[in-house]
């Protein structure tokens, strides 16, 4: 049976988020519906991560098998045209073998969070950036973001419904840079909690203001308590750039 492997790109604001659900439409569903339109067979996708609700990706990873056979050029340009109007684009398709999963053969996700930080509100990028209007001491944010990278309990920036077994994970990077307008945090794991990338940003916000200093940043992670966190962040400036395998 083909498996094939799927890079998308995708506009999170009218999905419910990666996973299929019954409140409203979502990506993986989305997929589901244009593939049966190409083969005729009703499949299950995997995605490399379960974006929420509002979260885009640049290059989110999926795959899927088929009883029937298509050369992946194919699949890619079908898949596209079923897809419409909905914004999710497949960047490539492949054929893989039946030992790849795009979920567990990850060995690490990258994200960007996109803080538009400046007086006036976004015209084109509303809803693709967090509009943040007080200015913001970046390098404040990148000295208090060190202090989380590596291996911890991070139970203080996981939500209350992650499903995770464990809340012990590495960060490998957690970086904030400024880029004119925009503030860019840029973070890479082998995987993540749930909400943990938008719970350091509402925290991170707070450093910028100073309204919290770097070391406040280190008691809450200390703490192992999720009333420690800051506020989380809202979706729109988050994407999944990348997945490596």
């Amino acid at each position: 049976m083909p498996r094939y492997r799927l890079t998308l790109e995708y506009d999170g604001a009218p999905f419910v988020g990666w996973q299929r659900q019954d409140n409203g439409a979502s990506v993986q569903g989305a997929l589901e519906d244009a593939i049966e339109k190409l083969s005729g067979e009703r499949v299950t996708v995997t995605g490399a991560g379960r974006t929420d609700a509002g979260v885009h990706a640049l290059g989110q990873v999926a795959h899927f098998d088929l009883v029937k056979e298509f050369e992946p050029g194919k699949v890619r340009d079908a898949l596209n045209y079923y897809l419409r109007p909905d914004p999710v684009v497949v960047l490539d398709a492949g054929a893989v073998d039946g030992e790849f999963h795009a979920r567990f053969s990850a060995t690490a996700r990258h994200y960007l969070f996109r803080i538009l930080n400046r007086r006036s509100p976004p015209a084109l990028e509303d809803g693709k950036v967090w509009h943040v209007s007080p200015k913001l001491d970046t390098d404040a944010m990148h000295a208090a973001a060190q202090l989380l990278v590596g291996q911890h309990d991070f139970t203080t920036f996981r939500a209350a419904e992650c499903q995770a077994q464990s809340p012990v994970k590495t960060l490998d990077r957690l970086d904030v840079s400024r880029r004119a307008d925009e503030i860019h945090i840029e973070a890479s794991a082998r995987s993540f909690l749930h909400h943990q990338i938008r719970s350091f940003t509402g925290t991170l916000k707070l450093v910028g203001e100073g309204k919290w200093a770097p070391r406040d940043v280190a008691g809450a992670l200390a703490a192992k308590d999720r009333a420690a966190c800051g506020p989380v962040s809202p979706p729109d400036g988050l994407y999944l750039v990348r997945v490596d395998y």
